[in-house]
Protein backbone atom coordinates (compact mmCIF):
# COMPACT_ATOMS: atom_id res chain seq x y z
CA UNK A 1 0.00 0.00 0.00
CA UNK A 2 1.37 3.16 -0.55
CA UNK A 3 1.28 6.95 1.04
CA UNK A 4 -2.06 7.57 -0.98
CA UNK A 5 -3.91 4.12 -0.76
CA UNK A 6 -3.23 4.58 3.43
CA UNK A 7 -4.50 8.12 3.29
CA UNK A 8 -7.56 6.91 1.49
CA UNK A 9 -8.08 4.15 3.97
CA UNK A 10 -7.89 5.96 6.95
CA UNK A 11 -10.07 9.09 5.52
CA UNK A 12 -12.78 6.31 4.73
CA UNK A 13 -12.59 4.64 8.35
CA UNK A 14 -12.68 8.00 9.77
CA UNK A 15 -15.83 8.76 7.88
CA UNK A 16 -17.17 5.02 8.60
CA UNK A 17 -16.97 6.12 12.64
CA UNK A 18 -18.57 9.17 12.48
CA UNK A 19 -21.52 8.23 10.59
CA UNK A 20 -21.83 5.53 12.87
CA UNK A 21 -21.35 8.06 16.25
CA UNK A 22 -24.05 10.24 13.97
CA UNK A 23 -26.45 7.44 14.16
CA UNK A 24 -27.66 8.00 17.41
CA UNK A 25 -27.77 12.04 17.45
CA UNK A 26 -31.61 12.07 16.44
CA UNK A 27 -31.32 14.13 13.37
CA UNK A 28 -29.33 14.35 9.90
CA UNK A 29 -28.55 17.49 10.26
CA UNK A 30 -26.29 16.56 13.45
CA UNK A 31 -24.59 14.59 11.05
CA UNK A 32 -22.25 17.37 9.24
CA UNK A 33 -21.16 19.33 12.66
CA UNK A 34 -20.38 16.19 14.15
CA UNK A 35 -17.77 15.43 11.32
CA UNK A 36 -16.25 18.96 11.47
CA UNK A 37 -16.22 18.98 15.29
CA UNK A 38 -14.41 15.52 15.38
CA UNK A 39 -12.13 16.60 12.16
CA UNK A 40 -11.01 20.01 14.49
CA UNK A 41 -10.29 17.73 17.69
CA UNK A 42 -7.81 15.79 14.86
CA UNK A 43 -6.22 19.15 13.86
CA UNK A 44 -2.76 19.77 14.84
CA UNK A 45 -3.59 23.11 16.53
CA UNK A 46 -3.64 23.45 20.49
CA UNK A 47 -6.79 25.53 21.14
CA UNK A 48 -9.77 23.23 20.28
CA UNK A 49 -12.46 25.77 21.10
CA UNK A 50 -15.31 25.97 18.35
CA UNK A 51 -14.42 29.64 16.68
CA UNK A 52 -10.82 28.52 15.75
CA UNK A 53 -11.87 25.16 14.44
CA UNK A 54 -14.60 26.44 12.54
CA UNK A 55 -11.80 28.48 10.65
CA UNK A 56 -9.27 25.15 10.31
CA UNK A 57 -12.01 23.03 8.77
CA UNK A 58 -14.18 25.39 6.83
CA UNK A 59 -11.81 28.87 5.91
CA UNK A 60 -14.29 29.18 3.81
CA UNK A 61 -16.96 30.52 6.04
CA UNK A 62 -15.87 30.61 8.91
CA UNK A 63 -19.32 32.66 10.76
CA UNK A 64 -21.66 30.06 9.01
CA UNK A 65 -18.92 26.91 10.26
CA UNK A 66 -19.17 28.38 13.98
CA UNK A 67 -22.60 29.12 14.49
CA UNK A 68 -23.10 25.19 13.28
CA UNK A 69 -20.61 23.92 15.78
CA UNK A 70 -21.52 26.44 18.54
CA UNK A 71 -25.26 25.38 17.81
CA UNK A 72 -24.11 21.66 17.79
CA UNK A 73 -21.98 21.73 20.68
CA UNK A 74 -23.64 24.13 22.95
CA UNK A 75 -27.55 24.25 22.25
CA UNK A 76 -28.50 20.38 20.06
CA UNK A 77 -30.41 18.60 22.58
CA UNK A 78 -28.21 14.73 21.56
CA UNK A 79 -26.82 12.36 24.25
CA UNK A 80 -23.16 11.97 25.17
CA UNK A 81 -24.08 9.18 27.15
CA UNK A 82 -25.68 7.48 23.85
CA UNK A 83 -22.43 8.54 21.44
CA UNK A 84 -19.88 7.11 24.40
CA UNK A 85 -21.92 3.83 24.17
CA UNK A 86 -22.31 3.99 20.56
CA UNK A 87 -18.02 4.46 21.38
CA UNK A 88 -18.01 1.71 23.28
CA UNK A 89 -19.79 -0.68 21.08
CA UNK A 90 -17.49 0.12 18.69
CA UNK A 91 -14.21 -0.03 19.92
CA UNK A 92 -14.29 -2.67 23.05
CA UNK A 93 -14.49 -5.51 20.96
CA UNK A 94 -11.33 -4.64 18.84
CA UNK A 95 -9.40 -3.90 22.26
CA UNK A 96 -10.68 -6.88 23.58
CA UNK A 97 -9.28 -8.46 20.59
CA UNK A 98 -5.73 -7.51 21.72
CA UNK A 99 -6.56 -9.08 25.33
CA UNK A 100 -8.33 -8.97 28.09
CA UNK A 101 -9.73 -6.28 30.11
CA UNK A 102 -7.48 -6.01 32.97
CA UNK A 103 -8.73 -2.84 34.74
CA UNK A 104 -11.35 0.15 35.09
CA UNK A 105 -9.82 3.23 36.04
CA UNK A 106 -11.73 5.91 37.52
CA UNK A 107 -10.26 8.66 37.12
CA UNK A 108 -10.66 13.07 36.73
CA UNK A 109 -9.07 15.60 34.62
CA UNK A 110 -8.87 19.16 35.09
CA UNK A 111 -9.26 21.73 32.39
CA UNK A 112 -7.70 24.91 33.15
CA UNK A 113 -10.09 28.03 32.64
CA UNK A 114 -9.45 31.72 32.20
CA UNK A 115 -12.70 32.94 32.85
CA UNK A 116 -15.75 31.98 35.59
CA UNK A 117 -18.59 31.14 33.14
CA UNK A 118 -18.18 28.17 31.77
CA UNK A 119 -20.30 25.49 33.68
CA UNK A 120 -18.53 24.02 36.67
CA UNK A 121 -15.59 26.11 36.69
CA UNK A 122 -14.42 27.13 39.93
CA UNK A 123 -10.83 27.21 42.07
CA UNK A 124 -10.00 23.42 42.46
CA UNK A 125 -7.47 20.97 41.98
CA UNK A 126 -6.35 20.88 38.57
CA UNK A 127 -4.21 17.76 38.01
CA UNK A 128 -3.07 19.07 34.48
CA UNK A 129 -1.52 22.18 36.54
CA UNK A 130 -0.90 20.10 39.89
CA UNK A 131 -2.58 22.69 42.19
CA UNK A 132 -5.38 24.59 43.05
CA UNK A 133 -6.58 26.67 40.22
CA UNK A 134 -9.65 28.07 37.93
CA UNK A 135 -11.04 24.71 36.17
CA UNK A 136 -13.76 22.54 35.22
CA UNK A 137 -13.47 18.58 36.43
CA UNK A 138 -14.56 15.57 34.83
CA UNK A 139 -14.73 12.38 36.56
CA UNK A 140 -14.32 9.58 33.70
CA UNK A 141 -14.35 5.78 33.92
CA UNK A 142 -12.32 3.65 31.68
CA UNK A 143 -11.34 -0.12 30.71
CA UNK A 144 -7.86 -0.89 30.45
CA UNK A 145 -6.10 -4.39 28.50
CA UNK A 146 -2.08 -4.27 28.62
CA UNK A 147 -2.17 -2.36 25.62
CA UNK A 148 -4.43 0.65 25.62
CA UNK A 149 -7.55 2.09 27.98
CA UNK A 150 -10.92 2.99 26.47
CA UNK A 151 -13.18 6.10 28.60
CA UNK A 152 -16.16 4.75 28.63
CA UNK A 153 -17.82 7.08 30.93
CA UNK A 154 -17.24 10.93 31.31
CA UNK A 155 -19.09 13.56 33.02
CA UNK A 156 -18.58 17.19 34.32
CA UNK A 157 -18.30 17.28 38.25
CA UNK A 158 -20.92 20.60 39.19
CA UNK A 159 -19.03 22.01 42.81
CA UNK A 160 -22.08 22.73 45.30
CA UNK A 161 -20.94 26.41 44.58
CA UNK A 162 -22.53 25.86 40.78
CA UNK A 163 -25.35 23.09 41.62
CA UNK A 164 -26.76 25.65 44.42
CA UNK A 165 -26.94 28.78 42.08
CA UNK A 166 -30.24 29.23 40.19
CA UNK A 167 -28.94 32.34 38.04
CA UNK A 168 -26.17 30.27 36.92
CA UNK A 169 -27.76 27.12 36.26
CA UNK A 170 -30.71 29.14 34.23
CA UNK A 171 -28.03 31.37 32.79
CA UNK A 172 -26.35 27.96 31.18
CA UNK A 173 -29.29 25.52 30.78
CA UNK A 174 -28.11 23.25 33.37
CA UNK A 175 -30.81 20.29 33.53
CA UNK A 176 -32.95 20.38 36.73
CA UNK A 177 -32.27 16.79 36.96
CA UNK A 178 -28.32 17.46 37.14
CA UNK A 179 -27.52 17.78 41.48
CA UNK A 180 -24.52 18.31 43.24
CA UNK A 181 -22.89 14.61 43.90
CA UNK A 182 -19.29 13.95 44.85
CA UNK A 183 -16.85 12.51 42.77
CA UNK A 184 -17.12 9.09 44.16
CA UNK A 185 -20.45 9.33 43.61
CA UNK A 186 -20.12 9.83 40.34
CA UNK A 187 -17.83 7.48 39.91
CA UNK A 188 -19.95 4.67 41.63
CA UNK A 189 -22.96 5.68 39.21
CA UNK A 190 -20.76 5.23 36.28
CA UNK A 191 -19.28 1.94 37.32
CA UNK A 192 -23.04 0.74 37.71
CA UNK A 193 -24.07 1.69 34.59
CA UNK A 194 -21.18 0.02 33.19
CA UNK A 195 -22.17 -3.57 34.76
CA UNK A 196 -25.53 -3.43 33.39
CA UNK A 197 -24.56 -2.63 30.34
CA UNK A 198 -22.31 -5.68 30.49
CA UNK A 199 -18.51 -4.22 30.25
CA UNK A 200 -16.22 -7.29 30.64
CA UNK A 201 -14.96 -6.85 34.20
CA UNK A 202 -11.71 -5.59 35.62
CA UNK A 203 -9.82 -4.56 38.96
CA UNK A 204 -10.92 -1.42 39.93
CA UNK A 205 -8.11 1.27 40.11
CA UNK A 206 -8.69 4.60 41.83
CA UNK A 207 -6.08 7.33 43.48
CA UNK A 208 -6.88 8.58 47.02
CA UNK A 209 -9.18 10.97 45.80
CA UNK A 210 -11.56 8.28 45.90
CA UNK A 211 -9.63 5.59 47.75
CA UNK A 212 -10.25 7.15 51.06
CA UNK A 213 -13.77 7.38 50.15
CA UNK A 214 -15.54 4.10 52.53
CA UNK A 215 -19.03 4.39 50.65
CA UNK A 216 -16.92 4.37 47.48
CA UNK A 217 -14.98 1.22 48.56
CA UNK A 218 -17.96 -0.29 50.00
CA UNK A 219 -20.43 0.12 47.25
CA UNK A 220 -17.80 -1.81 44.78
CA UNK A 221 -17.43 -4.40 47.04
CA UNK A 222 -21.16 -4.57 47.00
CA UNK A 223 -21.27 -4.50 43.08
CA UNK A 224 -18.68 -7.55 43.45
CA UNK A 225 -15.72 -5.73 42.06
CA UNK A 226 -12.64 -6.41 43.42
CA UNK A 227 -10.04 -2.66 43.69
CA UNK A 228 -6.67 -1.58 44.20
CA UNK A 229 -7.40 2.09 45.36
CA UNK A 230 -5.26 4.73 46.86
CA UNK A 231 -5.34 6.38 50.40
CA UNK A 232 -3.86 8.88 52.18
CA UNK A 233 -1.53 8.50 55.10
CA UNK A 234 -3.67 9.58 57.11
CA UNK A 235 -6.35 7.19 57.03
CA UNK A 236 -6.78 4.80 60.49
CA UNK A 237 -6.32 0.83 59.93
CA UNK A 238 -5.82 -2.25 62.78
CA UNK A 239 -2.33 -3.35 62.64
CA UNK A 240 -2.17 -6.61 61.04
CA UNK A 241 -3.57 -9.61 63.48
CA UNK A 242 -5.59 -6.62 65.66
CA UNK A 243 -9.13 -5.81 65.41
CA UNK A 244 -12.02 -3.92 67.29
CA UNK A 245 -12.79 -5.78 71.32
CA UNK A 246 -16.17 -7.49 71.10
CA UNK A 247 -18.60 -5.42 72.47
CA UNK A 248 -19.12 -5.41 76.07
CA UNK A 249 -21.00 -8.37 77.97
CA UNK A 250 -24.27 -7.86 78.50
CA UNK A 251 -25.38 -7.34 82.06
CA UNK A 252 -28.57 -8.80 82.09
CA UNK A 253 -30.27 -5.65 81.80
CA UNK A 254 -32.01 -3.70 78.78
CA UNK A 255 -30.75 -4.25 75.12
CA UNK A 256 -27.85 -6.47 74.59
CA UNK A 257 -24.57 -4.42 73.40
CA UNK A 258 -24.02 -5.35 70.34
CA UNK A 259 -21.08 -2.62 69.08
CA UNK A 260 -17.56 -3.66 68.23
CA UNK A 261 -15.31 -1.23 70.36
CA UNK A 262 -11.64 0.64 71.04
CA UNK A 263 -9.61 1.61 73.94
CA UNK A 264 -6.99 4.05 74.80
CA UNK A 265 -4.54 0.75 74.57
CA UNK A 266 -6.63 -1.10 72.12
CA UNK A 267 -7.15 1.45 69.17
CA UNK A 268 -5.93 1.44 65.23
CA UNK A 269 -2.96 3.94 63.76
CA UNK A 270 -2.71 5.79 60.62
CA UNK A 271 -1.17 3.97 57.81
CA UNK A 272 1.53 6.34 57.98
CA UNK A 273 2.03 4.84 61.72
CA UNK A 274 1.60 1.30 60.72
CA UNK A 275 3.81 1.50 57.67
CA UNK A 276 6.82 3.04 59.56
CA UNK A 277 6.44 -0.11 62.32
CA UNK A 278 6.99 -2.76 59.77
CA UNK A 279 10.07 -4.98 60.18
CA UNK A 280 12.68 -4.51 57.90
CA UNK A 281 12.15 -7.73 56.44
CA UNK A 282 8.47 -6.68 55.47
CA UNK A 283 9.75 -4.73 52.53
CA UNK A 284 11.49 -6.17 48.79
CA UNK A 285 12.07 -4.32 45.64
CA UNK A 286 9.43 -4.90 42.99
CA UNK A 287 9.75 -3.82 39.04
CA UNK A 288 6.70 -3.85 37.66
CA UNK A 289 7.51 -2.52 34.33
CA UNK A 290 10.37 -1.35 31.46
CA UNK A 291 9.98 2.16 31.49
CA UNK A 292 11.75 4.47 28.61
CA UNK A 293 15.09 4.45 30.02
CA UNK A 294 15.34 1.42 32.62
CA UNK A 295 13.24 -1.01 34.75
CA UNK A 296 10.98 0.39 37.34
CA UNK A 297 11.28 -0.68 40.93
CA UNK A 298 11.20 0.18 44.36
CA UNK A 299 10.50 -0.94 47.78
CA UNK A 300 7.59 -2.58 48.55
CA UNK A 301 5.52 -3.75 51.64
CA UNK A 302 2.21 -5.42 51.97
CA UNK A 303 0.09 -6.45 54.98
CA UNK A 304 -3.19 -7.66 55.34
CA UNK A 305 -5.47 -5.30 58.18
CA UNK A 306 -8.49 -4.02 58.38
CA UNK A 307 -10.06 -0.54 57.73
CA UNK A 308 -11.56 1.03 61.19
CA UNK A 309 -13.32 4.16 59.98
CA UNK A 310 -16.16 4.66 61.85
CA UNK A 311 -16.60 0.59 63.29
CA UNK A 312 -17.48 1.57 66.49
CA UNK A 313 -20.96 1.94 65.19
CA UNK A 314 -20.72 -1.88 63.64
CA UNK A 315 -21.92 -4.71 64.85
CA UNK A 316 -18.60 -6.60 63.64
CA UNK A 317 -15.62 -5.29 62.29
CA UNK A 318 -14.95 -4.35 58.39
CA UNK A 319 -13.26 -7.56 56.95
CA UNK A 320 -9.59 -7.76 56.51
CA UNK A 321 -7.72 -6.77 53.16
CA UNK A 322 -4.24 -5.64 51.78
CA UNK A 323 -2.66 -2.89 52.63
CA UNK A 324 0.33 -2.04 49.83
CA UNK A 325 2.93 0.82 50.85
CA UNK A 326 5.62 1.96 48.51
CA UNK A 327 8.68 3.40 50.53
CA UNK A 328 11.40 4.45 47.47
CA UNK A 329 14.96 4.46 49.11
CA UNK A 330 16.27 7.14 50.12
CA UNK A 331 13.06 8.96 50.69
CA UNK A 332 12.46 9.55 54.53
CA UNK A 333 8.91 8.37 54.87
CA UNK A 334 6.62 6.02 52.67
CA UNK A 335 5.25 7.64 49.44
CA UNK A 336 2.11 6.03 48.41
CA UNK A 337 -0.46 3.87 50.26
CA UNK A 338 -3.47 1.43 48.84
CA UNK A 339 -6.04 -0.28 50.51
CA UNK A 340 -7.15 -3.86 48.28
CA UNK A 341 -9.56 -6.60 47.83
CA UNK A 342 -7.80 -8.79 45.83
CA UNK A 343 -7.21 -12.37 47.16
CA UNK A 344 -5.69 -12.76 50.34
CA UNK A 345 -3.13 -15.16 48.27
CA UNK A 346 -1.76 -12.64 46.07
CA UNK A 347 1.84 -12.17 45.83
CA UNK A 348 3.44 -8.96 46.86
CA UNK A 349 4.59 -8.53 42.91
CA UNK A 350 1.07 -9.26 41.57
CA UNK A 351 -0.61 -6.21 43.62
CA UNK A 352 2.12 -4.03 43.03
CA UNK A 353 1.54 -4.53 39.20
CA UNK A 354 -2.08 -4.44 39.68
CA UNK A 355 -1.60 -0.90 41.58
CA UNK A 356 0.62 0.73 39.10
CA UNK A 357 -1.66 -0.15 36.07
CA UNK A 358 -3.16 3.61 36.92
CA UNK A 359 0.32 4.31 34.73
CA UNK A 360 -1.96 3.46 31.39
CA UNK A 361 -4.63 6.00 31.76
CA UNK A 362 -2.37 8.83 32.92
CA UNK A 363 -0.28 8.51 30.25
CA UNK A 364 -2.79 8.30 27.87
CA UNK A 365 -4.28 11.19 29.04
CA UNK A 366 -1.12 13.15 28.49
CA UNK A 367 -1.13 11.71 25.09
CA UNK A 368 -4.56 12.98 24.32
CA UNK A 369 -3.90 16.41 25.53
CA UNK A 370 -1.14 17.02 23.59
CA UNK A 371 -2.97 15.56 20.53
CA UNK A 372 -6.95 16.24 20.91
CA UNK A 373 -7.15 18.42 23.96
CA UNK A 374 -7.72 21.95 24.47
CA UNK A 375 -11.23 21.28 24.36
CA UNK A 376 -13.90 24.04 25.38
CA UNK A 377 -16.04 21.92 27.60
CA UNK A 378 -19.54 22.76 28.80
CA UNK A 379 -21.85 25.46 28.01
CA UNK A 380 -21.18 29.49 28.39
CA UNK A 381 -23.17 32.45 29.66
Amino acid sequence: MDLQDGIETSESRFAAYVETLASVLGHADRVAPLKAYCTGLLLPRERKSVEPMAARVEPGRVQAAHQSLHHFVAKADWSDDAVLSRVREQVLPALERQGQIRAWIVDDTGFPKKGKHSVGVARQYCGQLGKQDNCQVAVSLSVATEQASLPIAYQLYLPESWANDPDRRAKTGVPENVVFRTKPEIALAQIRAALEAGVSRGVVLADAGYGNDTAFRTGLTKVGLTYVVGVQSSIRLWSPGTQPLPPKPWSGRGRPPSRVRRQAEHAPVSAKELAQALPEDAWHMVTWREGSKASLASRFAAVRVRPAHRDYWRSVPHAEEWFLIEWPDGEVEPTKYWLSTLPGKTRLADLVDQAKMRWRIERDYQELKQGCCHIDFGLTV
